[in-house]
C-alpha cells in the first residue's frame, strides 16, 4: 500500500479471463460484477479556507545559482566528464545554463527497440534542451510534500511498474504519458522573452516536455522548493529500464553535488513513499559517492572551466535570480475573493494583477444548445476543490496530509473557462489537468474522429480505423461513448489488458516492438511535428519556433484546436454533461491518479447537484459499457473511473464513488 489507504493504482485492473468483467460500476473504483449498493456521497458547501498552509516565499539568489553550478561544475570535472548544467526556479525559469569546455554538443533520445524509430525516437537535440528538461522535471514533480527526481519520473513512466526485468506482465506505471506534458507547443506555458508578458511569468515551458532521464534533482532552501537542477553529459537521453540494481550514474552524481546546501529534506524524498509496497526511487547518487568538497568559487571556473551559454527560447548568457513562487511576479499566487470563494485556491496570473483563466462561461454557444455558464463552471470548480480539501493525499509526506493538486474546467471546443489550484500542489499538474479535460472532453465529443480523420498526418489518421477495428464498433469517436482518461489510458498501453505480456497492443498506443518512452502512439504522434520545429528553433537551424497551439487538428474556432496543449493518457478527468448532451470536462492533477479521478467525477457530481442540470456522463454511455473481446474469447471492460476505497480525512466512508 502506499503512505495511506488509498493506492497510486490497481496493480490488476485487467485480468484477461472470461469470468471477470471489470466493470466501475456505473462510475465507482471499488467493485467487481453485480450492482452496487448506492452510498450517500456528500455534497458539502464549499470551505472557506485555512486549511492549507501556503509555501514561505524561498527564492534562489544570483550568488545561490552560482554556488549550486560551481559545485556541480567541480563535481563534472572530478568525474572527468564535462557537462551542461542548468538550474531552475520552482515555476521553470531558467536561471542559469552553463557549458563546460569539451561538453558534448547534443543528446540523443533512445532509439525504438525494433530499429524502426518514429516520434521522439533516436532523436538528437542541443544538450541545453535535455538540462533544462531535467531541472523543469526535478521542480515541477516536487513539492514542500513530495520531492521527486527524474529517476522518480523513470519509474512511473514505463510500460511495466516498476521496470525491471523481473516485473514483466504488471501495468504501467501510474504516471504513464506524464512525458509528453509542459511540451515546448503547449498555449498554458508562458515562454522566455515573450513579447508583452514579464520574463518570470510561470509555468514555462519544458524544451522535451518532462524527463526521465537520471540527472535532474528539486533544489530546496529552508525547506522550500525553489527549483531544479538538471546535467547532460554522457550524450544519451534515455530512462533506466531496471530499477533492481544501483548505477553509478555520473550525470546523476553532479546534480547530487550541485544540490549542497539545497538537497531536498529526507523525510519528503521518493524513497519515503511507496506504490502498493513497492519504494518509489530518488536518487542512485549519494553524498558518500561524490568525488568533489564543495565550496568552489564560480567566479574562478567561469572562463576557465566553461562558459554561461545563451539558449534560444529560453535563457541569456547570465545568471538571473529566481522568483518567489506564489507572487504576483511567479505567475502563481493567492486568488482573491472575488475570483474564488475558497480563500485556499491559488490561480494564475500575468504578472500585473489579471487571472489568466478566470471563471467564465462556454465560448461553444453556436455547437452547443446550451453551453456551460460562468454558475455552473463556478460550481463544478468549487465542488472539486471540496472535495480535494477533505482528501488524503497520495504522494505526500507527512502521513494523512490533504491532497492538493490543480483543477481546470473546458468547454467542448477545449477552452479554459477556469483553472485554480492548491497552494502547494505540484507545477506539473497545472499543464496536466489542463490535459487531461481537453482529452475527455475530445474523445467524448462527436467530432473526435472526423477530427483525427482530418489531421495532416497519414498516422494520426490511422488511429482512428485502429480504434473502430478493435473496439469492433465503426461508431466508435463519434460521441456514443463518453471517454474519461482512464478509459483513453487503457486503450493507450502496448498490452492490452494493460501489462499482459503477449496481448497485442491497444489502438491508441504503438507495438511493444516499436514502444518506448518517446514514442507512445497518438499521443506521441499529435505533437512530434511541434517538437521538431521547436529543437529546430532552438538548435539555431530555424527562424521559427513552433506555435503556442499542439497538433495539427482542424480549428474547432478560429485559431484554435480541441488540444491546443497535446492530450494525457493518465486517469484524472471526466466529461460533464446536459442531460445526453456533452458540454465540457473536468481535468485534476495532482498527488495520486485515483484521487485525480475521484476529485474531477465527484466535483461533477456535486457541481452538478448544486445548480442543477449539469453533471456527469448518463450511465448507458459510460466507457465502462464497452466490452472487448480478446483472443481465445475471453472479454474485458473499459474502465471509467477508479476512485479509493477510503479517501476522506474526515470520515471513514468508503466506495465513495459508487452508484453515481
Amino acid at each position: 500500500m502506499m503512505q495511506n489507504r488509498s493506492r497510486l493504482f490497481r496493480s490488476a485492473a485487467f485480468v484477461a479471463t472470461a469470468a471477470l468483467l471489470l466493470a466501475s460500476c456505473g462510475g465507482g473504483g471499488g467493485g467487481g460484477g453485480g450492482t452496487p449498493t448506492p452510498t450517500p456521497t456528500p455534497t458539502p458547501t464549499p470551505p472557506t479556507g485555512g486549511l492549507f498552509t501556503p509555501p514561505s516565499p524561498e527564492s534562489l539568489s544570483v550568488a545561490e545559482v552560482q554556488t549550486i553550478l560551481a559545485n556541480a561544475i567541480s563535481e563534472a570535472q572530478a568525474r572527468g566528464l564535462p557537462s551542461v548544467i542548468a538550474v531552475t526556479d520552482r515555476v521553470g525559469n531558467v536561471l542559469g545554463v552553463f557549458r563546460m569546455t569539451g561538453a558534448r554538443a547534443t543528446a540523443t533520445t533512445s532509439p525504438a527497440p525494433n530499429g524502426a524509430n518514429i516520434d521522439a525516437q533516436n532523436v538528437t537535440f542541443p544538450a541545453e534542451g535535455g538540462a533544462i528538461a531535467k531541472a523543469v522535471t526535478g521542480a515541477y514533480l516536487s513539492s514542500g510534500g513530495n520531492a521527486f527526481s527524474t529517476r522518480t519520473a523513470s519509474q512511473i513512466v514505463q510500460e511495466h511498474f516498476p521496470p525491471a526485468p523481473t516485473t514483466i506482465g504488471l501495468e504501467s506505471g501510474p504516471l504513464f504519458g506524464v512525458q509528453f506534458s509542459q511540451l515546448p507547443c503547449s498555449d498554458l506555458s508562458s515562454r522566455f522573452g515573450a513579447a508583452g508578458t514579464a520574463a518570470l511569468i510561470g509555468p514555462k515551458r519544458s524544451p522535451l516536455g518532462l524527463a526521465a532521464d537520471p540527472g535532474g534533482l528539486p533544489l530546496y532552501k529552508n525547506g522550500v522548493l525553489v527549483g531544479g537542477i538538471g546535467v547532460m553529459g554522457d550524450g544519451v537521453y534515455g530512462s533506466d529500464p531496471n530499477i533492481l540494481d544501483i548505477e553509478n550514474d555520473a550525470e546523476e552524481y553532479i546534480a547530487l553535488a550541485g544540490t549542497r546546501g539545497f538537497e531536498a529534506p529526507s523525510a519528503i524524498t521518493a524513497d519515503k513513499i511507496t506504490v502498493d509496497g513497492t519504494s518509489l526511487r530518488f536518487s542512485d547518487a549519494t553524498f558518500a559517492g561524490v568525488m568533489s568538497g564543495g565550496g568552489a568559487s564560480f567566479a574562478s571556473l567561469n572562463g576557465s572551466a566553461g562558459s554561461l551559454v545563451a539558449v534560444i527560447g529560453y535563457a541569456n548568457a547570465a545568471i538571473t535570480a529566481g522568483v518567489a513562487y506564489g507572487t504576483e511576479a511567479s505567475g502563481i499566487r493567492a486568488s482573491t475573493a472575488a475570483e474564488f470563494s475558497n480563500r485556499d485556491a491559488f490561480v494564475l496570473t500575468d504578472g500585473a494583477g489579471t487571472n489568466r483563466y478566470p471563471i467564465r462561461a462556454a465560448t461553444d454557444g453556436g455547437a452547443v444548445a446550451t453551453p456551460l455558464t460562468a454558475t455552473e463552471v463556478r460550481a463544478l470548480l468549487e465542488e472539486a476543490f471540496a472535495v480535494m480539501s477533505r482528501a488524503r493525499a497520495q504522494i505526500r509526506r507527512p502521513l494523512d496530509s490533504r491532497a492538493q493538486v490543480t483543477i481546470s474546467v473546458v468547454d467542448t471546443f477545449g477552452t479554459p473557462l477556469g483553472i485554480v489550484r492548491s497552494p502547494d500542489a505540484p507545477i506539473f499538474g497545472t499543464d496536466v489537468s489542463l490535459q487531461k479535460a481537453r482529452t475527455a472532453a475530445f474523445f467524448s465529443h462527436p467530432q473526435a474522429g472526423a477530427e483525427l480523420g482530418a489531421n495532416a498526418s497519414a498516422d494520426v489518421r490511422a488511429f482512428v480505423p485502429a480504434v473502430r477495428s478493435f473496439l469492433n464498433d465503426p461508431a466508435a469517436l463519434t460521441g456514443t461513448v463518453a471517454f474519461p482518461d482512464r478509459a483513453n489510458g487503457n486503450l493507450s498501453r502496448p498490452y492490452f489488458p494493460d501489462g499482459e505480456v503477449g496481448r497485442p497492443h491497444g489502438p491508441f498506443s504503438r507495438p511493444i516492438a516499436q514502444f518506448n518512452p518517446f514514442s507512445t502512439g497518438l499521443q506521441s504522434a499529435l505533437i512530434i511535428g511541434n517538437l521538431g520545429a521547436h529543437l529546430g528553433f532552438v538548435s539555431g537551424a530555424s527562424p521559427t519556433d513552433t506555435p503556442a497551439r499542439c497538433t495539427t487538428l482542424p480549428d474547432a474556432a478560429p485559431g484554435q484546436n480541441r488540444l491546443q496543449n497535446g492530450i494525457q493518457i493518465f486517469p484524472g478527468s471526466v466529461p460533464v454533461y446536459r442531460g445526453s448532451t456533452l458540454v465540457g470536462a473536468i481535468g485534476v492533477s495532482g498527488d495520486g491518479i485515483d484521487q485525480d479521478d475521484m476529485i474531477s467525477f465527484l466535483g461533477a457530481h456535486n457541481g452538478g447537484a448544486r445548480v442543477g442540470g449539469i453533471g456527469n456522463a448518463p450511465k448507458p454511455i459510460r466507457s465502462d459499457n464497452v466490452v472487448v473481446t480478446l483472443s481465445g474469447g475471453a472479454t474485458v471492460r473499459l474502465r471509467y473511473i477508479s476512485c479509493p476505497f477510503a479517501p476522506f480525512l474526515d470520515t471513514a466512508q468508503q466506495n465513495v464513488c459508487d452508484g453515481l
